[in-house]
Order: C-alpha cells, then sequence, then structure tokens
C-alpha cells in the first residue's frame, strides 16, 4: 500500500473512531475534560494545516485554545478532519516525503516530512482519543469499541 493511501485511511479511521467517542461523550454528566481533549485534537490539526500552508506567516496558535462547547466539537471536527482528507488526496507520494519548513514552539524553523506530520496527527488522536476513553470510563459508562482491528475483521463461520 501506498503511503498516500496508507495516511488517507488512517484518518478515516480516526475520523470514524473520533465520532464514535464523541457520541459517548454526549452522553457523559461531566464532558468539560473530554471536550478540552477533543478540542485539542481539532486545534492541533488546524494549526499543522496552518503551519505547512502558510510558512513562515502562519498565525501564532495554540494548541489548547479555544476550548469548543460540546455542541460545536462535531462541526469543528468535520472541518478538520476534511481539510486533511482533501490535503491528502491533493499530494504524490513524493509530495508526502518532501520536507516542509515550519515556525515551532520555540520561535525556530523546522523541517519534517509531510507525511510525518501526517502520522503524528493520526497517532495524536489514538493517543487522546484513549485518554477521553479512561475518562468515559471513570464516570461509570461503556467506552466504544473503536480498536482498529474491529474496523476490518470479519466472523468467518
Amino acid at each position: 500500500m501506498e503511503m498516500r493511501q496508507y495516511l488517507i485511511d488512517t484518518f478515516q479511521y480516526n475520523d470514524r473512531a473520533n465520532r464514535q467517542t464523541l457520541e459517548a461523550i454526549a452522553t457523559l454528566p461531566e464532558k468539560e475534560s473530554c471536550v478540552k481533549f477533543f478540542s485539542h485534537m481539532i486545534n492541533s490539526q488546524k494549526k499543522w494545516m496552518a503551519r505547512i500552508i502558510e510558512y513562515p506567516n502562519n498565525p501564532s496558535m495554540s494548541w489548547w485554545d479555544p476550548v469548543y462547547t460540546f455542541e460545536k466539537l462535531d462541526e469543528e471536527w468535520d472541518s478538520s478532519i476534511n481539510t486533511w482528507l482533501r490535503f491528502l488526496e491533493e499530494k504524490t507520494e513524493a509530495d508526502l516525503n518532501q520536507e516542509v519548513l515550519f515556525v515551532g514552539y520555540d520561535g525556530g524553523t523546522f523541517a519534517a516530512k509531510l507525511k510525518d506530520i501526517a502520522l503524528q496527527l493520526n497517532y495524536h488522536n489514538i493517543h487522546h482519543r484513549a485518554q477521553m476513553q479512561a475518562l468515559i470510563r471513570a464516570q461509570g459508562f461503556e467506552a466504544p469499541f473503536v480498536d482498529y482491528i474491529g474496523t476490518v475483521y470479519r466472523k468467518v463461520e
């Protein structure tokens, strides 16, 4: 499988898993911590895209702010994930292996391959989704089954 398709598939997997997690968050009496993590995932996708597209004039953006209202999470998530999916659809394998420059945490210039930025975002989603699942369980609710294998296995009997 080509890296481009792997990245698209992984973003789509994370999209489905995050939407399932969002449905579970809707049932929680205490949503605040999950909303903060979910907002952070959205902001991270937006910030990395700004770093890539607008370098060196990318805006100063927070990884953690804004914290969206629960009601806005679905809309903001949809926008951030679809921006990345469209972006990847337009790229070639060669494009994904090119380094891009971005302004880093200390104001310095850094470089990374596009594929590594996309991989970071996907792994980052998995990390924070696990934190949200722990928060869901801590409130006595069952977290959704979002393991990757659940999207690809099949019963044969």
